[in-house]
């Protein structure tokens, strides 16, 4: 029995970190250049120069970017050809060269950052990885599918396929005929789908998994390879696929009816595959290529399993098929839509490409420019074969960040006056005088941050020449603001703090004093309804939370101080008889909770005794013993000539053979039914009220400390195991588990 305790409070922990995590994980999506983070927006205006009907969506996943890094660089998740250098590839002992499939081993957790930093792919080619893959039957047409087929077997040919006889069967359709129709058959677009063949079979027809000729499945199709899960052994992923072409690997007939299985036919396996795209992946919240690969959206299902690919590299080599589709079509200045993910705790640069060495650069801060006639190409990586990501000409003052010292042609590291950071070739750079910091200024709208608000500490380097030279921000304390590499200041917690901003080749700075501050958010009371006697008076206790808030004052009131008054520190004095409101609001917040209070006429001492076993504080009591909290033993445990009825928590009135729990309530009435006075039942970790100690009170105990449901009234106390009047806390989750599991039983 004790081993089952154990499990269920186990299973209980995973339920609240399950159901936490998904809270956590939920995506935001926020359109628009001005929703991103600073390290984003550069890349992002100067494509919006370029292209001026593009759109921006960040997508904020709430994820932790080493979480995700962690839990993406498992072995075989993501893998890069054996070819490659040792940079890109997994070289732990036992796993360097391992081939997962056959010509493809581990990458390596560099390869795996690189891949999955979108600020890496912010340029007019890598950025299609980040295309929303909806159709549109405004774009979506014959000749741009047949542009990106162009340089492939599948480019203006008529369909012919084999059967599972092996006879020919010769349509009256192009391929472009049946992708265009399963793009508006699955409701994705049909250049992805188009690129995705390309992809994955492109470009001879013959490839294995559309051959229609694999011994074992004859006759059958898989464009997409689907379900072409690796495997060691010879032609293992071509057959996986093509079993699900088969039968879907076992799955029920609706789901084979739902995306035409089996594929045997060329049509059947392009459209049944689109279909699977579609409700599988893109109308799951993948809505990219790169979102295909790096599963980082939950969509109620977790995260990281559920990926399309294994090749780290897909999303960057798809980008250039689906670019080369729009300039072909002449659509590349029409409306694109581009959804792309933001991280928590990003590095504050982009994770360089693997290709590219340390070794190569050396530190380096000096001011360029381009000594050229035009303009000067700023490319993403230190060759003519990355991609541009810009131009500047003689007039763009750079900050060269690191000087090349390759072997051959030599390029540089630079930072433009925008925050783009990329690479020209060194020849072409001239170094200005160096002039260092004299001076630096400091400036906010406020000074005044709310807990978990950023913002951001404008900065005035003097003189102007020195404008770009390396500064660095300094918080005095972390645990109360932090501080990143942009300026951007972050709440932490209630308190004060110093953020200083020092030039890194000299000792000059300055200072800023910020005040962080935690609004309040509710306050939770240690009763709902309360029954006094005439002259007795009761304490309130009220928590202020979040425990951290900055104003923790408290307005007490009463609606008719004829019948009972309360004092500035929560204390009610019972006046009359009747009913009234006591009102109990944080000061300067619209929060508030009220007591239902009700004065009856005083009871003399011999009208009502209680065991000497129980404890009677103000109208509370407490010292059950929680092994028979019966109704008819606690009536036993009352000495009264007035009949006594007990309530639950819930209201309900209890008869002899039910059990009493937290919250209950006895009533003590005369002979015309009035109510003479009322006690409310405590049993310290029965929380719910059900008069058990369980791991339902545990859970319900973890949802207020975690903040998702807060306690008030009896409950409250009843959480307050250790009876230190403050809020329940991880103390107290930890004296219910000991009881649960017979370690140490709660005293009543």
């Amino acid at each position: 029995m004790r081993y089952l305790k154990i499990i269920f409070s186990i299973i209980c922990f995973f339920i609240l970190i399950l159901f936490k995590n998904n809270i956590s994980y939920s995506v935001e999506k926020r359109e628009g250049i001005e929703n991103f983070p600073n390290t984003y927006k550069p890349y992002l205006i100067e494509l919006q120069k370029k292209h001026p009907n593009w759109k921006f969506t960040a997508l904020y996943t709430n994820l932790d970017w080493k979480y995700v890094i962690d839990n993406e660089n498992q072995f075989g998740k993501n893998l890069v050809p054996k070819s490659y250098s040792d940079r890109w590839k997994n070289t732990a002992s036992g796993k360097y060269n391992v081939e997962v499939d056959i010509g493809w081993v581990d990458s390596s957790r560099m390869a795996v950052e690189y891949s999955m930093d979108p600020r890496n792919f912010l340029n007019e080619v890598r950025i299609f990885q980040f295309e929303g893959l909806s159709y549109d039957e405004k774009t979506n047409n014959i000749q741009g599918i047949e542009k990106i087929l162009y340089g492939t077997e599948f480019y203006n040919r008529i369909v012919d396929y084999l059967d599972s006889n092996g006879n020919k069967i010769i349509m009256t359709k192009k391929y472009s005929d049946l992708i265009l129709s399963a793009g508006k058959s699955s409701k994705v677009s049909s250049y992805h789908l188009a690129s995705r063949i390309k992809q994955e079979v492109g470009p001879f027809i013959s490839h294995s998994s559309i051959s229609g000729t694999v011994e074992g499945y004859k006759g059958l199709y898989n464009f997409y390879n689907i379900g072409a899960t690796s495997s060691a052994e010879p032609m293992g992923a071509i057959k996986n696929g093509l079993q699900y072409a088969k039968d879907g690997k076992g799955a029920n007939q609706a789901t084979k009816d739902k995306y035409l299985i089996p594929w045997n036919t060329k049509e059947r396996s392009i459209t049944g595959g689109g279909i699977f795209i579609g409700s599988s992946y893109i109308h799951l919240g993948q809505d990219s290529i790169y979102l295909q690969k790096f599963h980082v959206t939950n969509s109620g299902n977790g995260l990281f399993w559920h990926q399309y690919m294994t090749n780290v590299l897909a999303p960057y080599s798809e980008s250039k098929l689906i670019y080369n589709g729009y300039v072909k079509t002449g659509m590349l200045n029409d409306e694109v839509s581009f959804i792309i993910p933001v991280y928590n705790n990003m590095p504050d640069n982009f994770v360089e490409n693997p290709n590219i060495l340390e070794t190569d650069f050396i530190s380096d801060n000096s001011r360029v420019y381009a000594d050229v006639s035009t303009k000067l190409n700023i490319r993403t990586g230190p060759s003519t074969s990355y991609e541009t990501l810009t131009s500047v000409d003689r007039s763009e003052i750079m900050t060269r960040i690191a000087k090349g010292k390759q072997s051959g042609d030599l390029w540089d590291k630079v930072k433009l006056s925008n925050g783009m950071i990329g690479y020209v070739f060194h020849e072409y750079l001239v170094q200005l005088p160096n002039i260092k910091i004299q001076q630096i200024k400091l400036s906010m709208d406020n000074t005044v941050i709310n807990k978990g608000e950023s913002k951001k500490i404008n900065v005035e380097i003097l003189p102007e020449q020195a404008k770009d030279n390396p500064i660095e921000f300094i918080s005095s304390d972390t645990n109360i603001a932090t501080v990143d590499s942009a300026g951007n200041i972050l709440g932490i917690k209630s308190g004060e703090a110093r953020i200083r901003v020092k030039a890194k080749e000299n000792n000059v700075f300055s200072e800023i004093k910020i005040q962080v501050y935690t609004p309040t958010s509710d306050v939770v009371i240690n009763k709902e309804k309360l029954v006094l006697q005439k002259g007795d008076k009761f304490e309130i206790k009220a928590i202020v939370l979040p425990d951290d808030a900055s104003n923790k004052n408290l307005i007490f009131k009463s609606d008719d101080e004829n019948i009972a008054k309360v004092n500035n520190i929560g204390v009610i004095t019972a006046i009359n008889e009747g009913t009234t409101k006591i009102t109990v609001q944080p000061e300067n917040t619209n929060v508030i909770k009220q007591i239902d209070l009700t004065v009856v006429v005083r009871l003399e001492e011999d009208e009502i005794i209680f065991d000497k076993s129980l404890n009677l504080q103000q109208n509370e009591i407490t010292g059950w013993n929680i092994e028979n909290i019966s109704v008819g033993r606690i009536k036993e445990m009352i000495n009264t000539k007035y009949k006594i009825e007990i309530y639950n928590n819930k209201g309900e009135l209890l008869s002899d053979d039910k059990f009493a729990g937290t919250g209950s309530k006895i009533r003590i009435i005369d002979e015309n039914g009035i109510i003479k006075m009322e006690y409310e039942i405590i049993i310290y970790g029965d929380i719910n009220g059900d008069g058990k100690i369980n791991s339902i009170d545990l859970l319900v105990l973890q949802r207020h400390i975690l903040e998702i449901e807060n306690l008030n009234g009896t409950a409250l106390k009843a959480g307050n195991i250790n009876r230190n009047g403050k809020n329940p806390s991880s103390l107290d989750l930890l004296i219910i588990q000991r009881h649960i599991l017979d370690i140490q039983l709660i005293k009543q």
